[in-house]
């Protein structure tokens, strides 16, 4: 009998357009599909709240796929990998790259030990349209500034691969002999009990469901998306952000998709915006792979200094609980622990009021989010909330300070957004004064100059 190989899914919990499940079908092996639960390896930045929610969710859609042969581990991956490949006499084990900093470590000490042990590692790129190395200036040096980025280096490479099929024979390839499974349920329970469940209730989760997202945007949302986007009422946000992160669905497919449409002329600068946005997420990931402290300490070295306000626990509670005072931040917050998701223009707001009102260093917002994001990415997190504090690549700068009120006005000028997510807001005392607090934070980056 051949020798079976693993196939370790990680952030690519699909088996269409999965690089790595295709590579391990390929070898016409008996495929062993393993997810492994690493908190240890993965520290400080283990999954938050409301990613542990979605996971168990989306790992029973994957388990469905495949038949209800998912194998599930909880441990050090080291370990549990070499456990299965010596139980199983596993030839080869096939993953998709991660980019975090404790990932690409861990990875590596991988390859390398199950090599002493002749077993062969092999990884594959099904997370990003472009491999982080692929995409520099003409000097060899890794871009700081979106806009070259994108229009210089990623849409003068090669174009995103195309997306690839399902394996035909996966169903008579899955291993079929007896491996444990652990119970990792306990250990994706929040730990605001049962918040999560309310909060799962605003979305369908797994690839069948990514793919209908997708398909629903395209045909409801994407019109009028380049100006739409920035107003939350409006239905023109794809919502896709979680399923990309969790990899339910591939930046390949959804490039492909927009592509492969009959865009009319008036929509085509809309579908242009939607692809820049995965460029975005493509520049996010460029920064933590040449940066890998990013989620921690500023780009921008002279933010070192800054004279951040000490945090007050009450103040903080009201921030994240939307009890500011202020309507369009109450909301955000609110929609936030409500769904699990926030509008992206709302969150511009909500990171401009706790990092340039409130003055509390941009951590405090990235830990937050990492909580209770569903989509919390970890390049996508930090390089947006450092871009929200003027201290990252290409971040706003630190006099561009939102008014949560006109914001409000411009962008959810009927209210509707915030009648949904904060219709009490009016009755709260606002927690400080916008000008003075503004003015204060002007003068505390001036004393940083």
């Amino acid at each position: 009998m051949t020798d079976p190989v693993i196939c370790w899914f990680r952030q690519d919990l699909r088996l269409s357009d999965n690089p790595a499940f295709t590579a391990a079908c390929a070898t016409g092996a008996p495929v062993i599909p393993l997810y492994i639960l690493d908190d240890e390896s993965a520290g400080d930045w283990k999954m938050g709240g409301a990613s542990r929610a979605w996971l168990g969710h989306s790992l029973t859609s994957l388990g469905h796929s495949l038949d209800s042969r998912l194998i599930v581990r909880r441990g050090r991956a080291l370990d549990v990998l070499r456990d299965i490949a010596r139980t199983t006499q596993a030839s080869h084990v096939f993953w998709n790259r991660c980019y975090e900093p404790w990932r690409i470590a861990r990875d590596k000490t991988i390859k390398e030990e199950l090599g002493h042990e002749n077993i062969l590692c092999q990884s594959s790129n099904g997370s990003l349209l472009w491999e982080p190395w692929d995409i520099q200036k003409s000097d060899g040096t890794p871009y700081r500034v979106f806009t070259p980025f994108y229009r210089r280096g990623c849409l003068s490479a090669p174009p995103p691969r195309t997306p690839l099929p399902v394996p035909a024979s996966y169903r008579t390839q899955i291993y079929s002999g007896t491996i444990r499974i652990d119970s990792i349920a306990p250990h994706l329970e929040p730990k605001t009990l049962h918040w999560h469940r309310d909060m799962m209730a605003h979305w369908q989760v797994g690839e069948d469901a990514a793919q209908k997202r997708l398909a629903a945007f395209l045909e409801d949302g994407l019109r009028g998306y380049k100006d739409g986007r920035n107003y939350p009422a409006r239905n023109n946000v794809s919502r896709l952000s979680p399923h990309l992160h969790f990899g339910e669905i591939s930046p390949n497919q959804v490039w492909a998709a927009v592509q492969e449409m009959a865009v009319p002329e008036k929509v085509e600068s809309d579908a242009d915006c939607l692809c820049s946005e995965l460029g975005w997420r493509e520049f996010s990931h460029s920064l933590l792979y040449y940066n890998p402290h990013l989620p921690e300490e500023p780009l921008n070295s002279k933010f070192r200094n800054f004279p951040w306000a000490d945090a007050n626990a009450e103040w903080l509670e009201r921030w994240h609980t939307g009890q500011t005072g202020y309507a369009l931040v109450d909301a955000g917050l609110r929609e936030l622990w409500a769904t699990g998701y926030m509008h992206n223009r709302v969150r511009m707001v909500v990171g401009s009021f706790l990092v340039k009102n409130l003055r509390y260093h941009w951590r405090y917002g990235e830990d937050w989010f990492w909580d209770t994001l569903v989509d919390a990415d970890l390049a996508n997190n930090a390089a947006s909330w450092q871009w929200v504090g003027g201290c990252g690549a290409d971040a706003a700068p630190y006099f561009r300070i939102f008014n949560p009120v006109t914001q409000g006005e411009k962008f959810d000028p009927n209210g509707e957004y915030i009648a949904r997510w904060a219709p009490d807001s009016h009755k709260i005392k606002p927690m400080l004064d916008h000008k003075a607090s503004r003015d204060a934070a002007l003068e505390a980056f001036k004393a940083m100059k």
